[in-house]
């Protein structure tokens, strides 16, 4: 399974200036992200790419790398100053600075790496795994001087205030810290910490991205490749997500019946979506090029399923083609197959059932994107 890749910040000076330098194992889309900033830079003294350095600059990143990289900040946590200049006064217990992180003591690997065993045992997804271990390995490390079983409820609030909130980390990041948090502290035997009773941020109330009609029949077309375009053309016809595209296998396309059967998805949940006749023949045409043996969309060299990042290419390449300057991610198909269902009069119960919501309010926020009421709405400025 697919772990989020880490993308760490560490200040530095670059030609006589403050930067951040933006360190992460070679990766296209994460680079693309970042690149949308239009900030980044690479440095060939330094042999990195490098931000400006700005008091926003840990939002900034989180907003164009959010569900694609886990971002460590810590290395933030001093700064440039402390890193360059010996006489410069280290962080003192009145400092007002954010706290530096010490590293994980073998206690706290330890602790992190049977937390992994226990999710696995419940069989959590690895991406769900990874990333409630970094979370954890964080709260720890900020606790690193208390015993496990003395830390309490109230610092956990103090975490979040000092920390989290201090360096304006996002709510959603908050959230995955709360939810590993409570996770683990249930295993820990004579705790002071008591999980009922931890709450947890204020969600944002975000609308999805929604691409209009017009923007997604260019993208589908943008590509003459019959497999890249089968891909992207499935990803929106039947509302998957990335993973539930990639990890399709041949006969979970039920031509007779006109179905997608999603194996094991968000929650590890089976569903099934229809399958258009119009897509099913482009499939057959896919099929008969390619040949594929196991996997619907296979890897390079015919090994293993299709990588997601060559995906994210694919996409990107797509967005160039059709000259659609916009920061698409793969997900915004999924938001605008919805929201176009609900436009052609579909039922919020059976967009609910397609897409694999447990709740029916996870749906119901593509009633805010629809236009097709409020483009019924007259402005009592046309009126006057």
């Amino acid at each position: 399974m697919f772990k989020l890749p880490i993308v760490s910040l560490k200040p530095a000076r670059h030609k006589n200036a403050e930067v951040i330098k933006v360190v992460f194992e070679k990766d296209e889309s994460i680079l693309q992200a970042l690149r949308q900033s239009g900030k980044i830079r690479w440095s060939q003294t330094m042999h990195c790419w490098y931000l400006p350095y700005s008091d926003t600059v840990k939002q900034d990143v989180f907003k164009v790398l959010e569900h694609k990289a886990w971002i460590d900040y810590s290395g933030l946590t001093q700064t440039i100053a402390d890193k360059t200049s010996p006489t410069q006064p280290k962080e003192t217990a009145n400092n007002t600075g954010p706290k530096a992180l010490p590293c994980a003591s073998p206690d706290i690997l330890q602790k992190v790496k049977v937390f992994k065993y226990y999710m696995r045992s419940k069989r959590y997804s690895e991406n769900t795994i990874g990333t409630y271990s970094d979370a954890l390995k964080i709260f720890l490390r900020y606790y690193s001087d208390k015993d496990i079983t003395d830390i309490t409820n109230d610092d956990l609030i103090t975490f979040n205030n000092d920390y989290i909130i201090k360096n304006k980390f996002s709510g959603s990041h908050q959230n995955q810290v709360v939810n590993a948090v409570k996770l683990f502290f249930r295993t820990v035997e004579n705790t002071k910490l008591n999980p009922e009773l931890v709450h947890r941020p204020k969600r944002e109330k975000t609308l999805p991205n929604v691409l209009s009609k017009e923007e997604v029949k260019l993208i589908l077309e943008a590509h003459g490749n019959i497999k890249h375009k089968a891909m992207l053309i499935l990803i929106y016809s039947c509302g998957l997500r990335r993973s539930e595209l990639l990890n399709l296998k041949l006969n979970d396309i039920d031509s007779k019946r006109g179905l997608v059967i999603i194996r094991k998805g968000k929650g590890r949940k089976d569903r099934i979506t229809p399958l258009s006749e119009k897509v099913l023949n482009m499939l057959r045409e896919y099929f008969k090029a390619y040949q594929p043996k196991d996997w619907l969309f296979e890897g390079q060299n015919r090994k293993g399923q299709y990588d997601e990042r060559s995906l994210a290419n694919v996409l990107k390449q797509a967005l160039e083609k059709s000259k659609i300057d916009k920061p698409v991610s793969l997900h915004w198909l999924r938001h605008s197959y919805a929201t176009h269902l609900l436009e052609n009069g579909t039922d919020l119960r059976y967009i609910q059932e397609i897409l694999g919501h447990s709740s029916s309010k996870t749906t119901e926020i593509y009633t805010h994107v629809s236009n097709k009421s409020i483009q019924k709405i007259v402005s009592p400025f046309d009126t006057l």
